[in-house]
């Protein structure tokens, strides 16, 4: 096997923050360095539910692991809950041979709400400032924070925030904040379970770590 994992997502942004994150994961989690290869399916979050399954087993013998990364709004399946996709698709990467060694991460509803995060280098990044500022704009205009500190609408939110600090939506913004800003206070569960997920297949002791929900990242 040639590499440790492929990672399958739905677009150039899930790419960017994916690349800015696994730089540096293995320093923050003290687990055993791994290599990755990221490809963009072409229709998105549909193609990367419908397809990973025929796109993946092809590199079944290349690649010790894989990854099937998408968000739920857009996939095509809304009814179905974040677990029950994850269910579905894994069950069917097993099926086809990768026995246990393949992973779906649905990110409900949006990239975006992995972003949401209050740390200072967010709002430096995207040319706010001050990240209390930001937050505040969150409350005042109407999108708002739900329980988790975070706008119900992440997607939508974050584009307006880019549009009134006239910073230019990119892969690079993600990529950056991705290899930036601390994910410590990060309670979305896709990306915990992204996070066990690295952290049980490259643990240096082999054993499954407690790590989440995301106390001991920096």
């Amino acid at each position: 096997m040639n590499k440790d994992i492929i990672i399958l997502v739905a677009d150039l942004n899930m790419k960017g923050c994916l690349d800015g994150l696994f730089q540096r994961l293995h320093d923050v989690l003290n687990i055993n360095p791994f290599s990755y290869e990221i490809f963009v399916h072409p229709y998105r979050d549909p193609g990367c539910r419908l397809d990973a399954v025929p796109f993946l087993r092809t590199f079944q013998n290349g690649y010790r692991y894989a990854l099937v990364v998408f968000d739920k709004e857009g996939c095509g399946k809304e009814n179905l809950s974040r677990i029950e996709l994850e269910t579905e698709l894994e069950n069917n990467l097993d099926a086809s041979g990768w026995n246990d060694r393949a992973k779906t991460i649905v990110i409900d509803p949006e990239l975006e709400n992995w972003v949401w995060v209050k740390s200072p280098r967010l709002a430096q990044i995207i040319n706010w400032g001050d990240i209390n500022k930001l937050y505040q704009w969150l409350q005042n205009s109407g999108f708002g924070l739900d329980k988790n500190n975070k706008p119900p609408f992440p997607k939508e939110a974050f584009e307006k925030a880019l549009y009134l600090s006239r910073k230019r939506r990119s892969s690079s913004i993600y990529y950056e904040i991705a290899s930036q800003v601390s994910f410590k206070g990060c309670t979305d569960q896709s990306f915990g379970k992204m996070i066990t997920c690295i952290q049980t297949w490259f643990s240096k002791n082999n054993e499954k770590q407690k790590l989440w929900p995301g106390n001991k990242l920096k």
